[in-house]
């Protein structure tokens, strides 16, 4: 196999050019310190090997095998940079790679003990779950424990998802020659987190849309991952219209388009909004309500002032106060109105820049104007009941029946 390796090797740095070959030469080879991380750009793949520059024009190689997927397709081509870890070798030879895993006996142990001096990814299987966290066999026989808090970012709720389970785990103690081996799985996320993060920093901006997955609801809004960073969707920017639960419209897991509000890259804090991804229902306020229209809407909110009424998601007018008593005094809307209640209103006047709609009642029968509407609200509100009259009327009524009965 090394004859093979030296062999490509040599077919690789026979593809170059003079121009290539000559600025090389000039450029001296930097020494590697084992277990060192470096990003390197991938340029000749065989079945065999990657072969990748790196750093100072210097080729290294790595065994292709650690770079097949589960149906052994190779995820990587030339030109895509990965990251790997330079191991200690004889005779000069760069060896990398990109995480340890086979091996047995002494060999086994010596490679992890390594990997935990230099910080280099070990694979390794979950094989069962164990008092305070998980069992792992590592380096093909090597015994290991995983605490509960190492296995993932955020607390285990089912440790049954994670028994056969082969991930990585970076060797955070090794103890009597290997006999105390202790890893965490957390450790890789959180370095795979960082990567994505320098990543984003780079390709994001205020105002971009991005696809996230909903991963917790709260009642203030929901949390949305989008590959990296994970950020605030406020209940404000879920819809143009009021909400009262958030779970009445997001589901965790649920896959959204949002738009990115702001980054605040040193506090870690991100926010998105899902709203400004819909239409603006103000957009077209001209088209769907214009003056003089008459629309059904729900009371949401009543001031000292007035009432605001909803006639659509994100769309609410003002019915003031003095257009609410309809000729008698009214000190408070909820004399007349109340939370939630239907209404039909006619839009006075609406102001799209600043987003007002002025409201009034709409005549029961949608012929009259307002003016001649009946005063008595009550009157249009049950339209079915027999008014009894006002004490007046009675008294009144109560004269011309005793003046009907002297006669006779």
């Amino acid at each position: 196999m090394e004859r093979e390796k030296h062999q490509e090797m040599e077919e690789y740095s026979d593809e170059m050019s003079f121009e290539e070959l000559l600025e090389a030469s000039f450029v001296a080879p930097r020494k590697l310190v084992p277990g060192e991380k470096l990003g390197a750009r991938v340029v000749k793949v065989t079945p065999e090997f990657v072969f990748f520059e790196s750093g100072g024009k210097s080729e290294g190689c790595l065994d292709a095998r650690e770079l097949l997927d589960e149906n052994g397709e190779m995820t990587v081509k030339e030109g895509d940079t990965i990251h790997v870890y330079f191991l200690p070798g004889e005779g000069g030879e760069k060896r990398f790679t990109t995480k340890i895993g086979g091996g047995s006996g002494e060999a086994a142990k010596a490679q992890l003990e390594e990997a935990w001096r230099s910080g280099i990814p070990v694979e390794g299987s979950v094989e069962k779950e164990i008092k305070g966290g998980f069992e792992v066999k590592i380096a093909g026989s090597v015994r290991a424990f995983c605490p509960y808090s190492q296995m993932g970012l955020t607390r285990v709720e089912n440790p049954q998802e994670f028994i056969g389970s082969q991930l990585s785990f970076k060797v955070t103690e090794f103890g009597e020659k290997g006999r105390n081996v202790i890893v965490s799985h957390r450790a890789i996320l959180e370095e795979k987190l960082k990567e994505q993060k320098e990543a984003l920093k780079k390709s994001l901006t205020e105002g971009m849309l991005v696809r996230g997955k909903v991963t917790s609801i709260r009642n203030f809004g929901a949390f949305v991952d989008i590959g990296g960073i994970e950020g605030l969707l406020p209940i404000s920017e879920i819809s143009w219209g009021r909400i009262e639960e958030v779970g009445d419209h997001l589901k965790v897991g649920q896959e959204v388009e949002v738009m990115i509000r702001s980054l605040d890259w040193e506090k870690e804090r991100y926010s998105f909004s899902l709203k400004n991804t819909l239409p603006d229902p103000w957009d077209s306020i001209l088209q769907n309500f214009p003056q003089g229209t008459r629309h059904a809407g729900k009371v949401v909110r009543l001031t000292n002032f007035g009432a605001f009424v909803t006639l659509a998601d994100g769309v609410d007018g003002l019915l003031h106060i003095s257009r609410i008593g309809r000729g008698k005094r009214v000190n408070h809307p909820r004399e007349v109105l109340s939370l939630g209640q239907e209404v039909a209103v006619k839009v006075d006047s609406l102001d799209p820049d600043n987003k007002r709609l002025s409201l009034s009642f709409a005549d029961p029968e949608g012929e009259d104007d307002l003016e001649e509407a009946p005063q008595d609200l009550s009157l249009y509100q049950n339209r079915g009941e027999v008014s009894m009259g006002t004490l007046g009327d009675l008294l009144q009524s109560k004269k011309r029946g005793n003046r009907g009965n002297k006669k006779k």
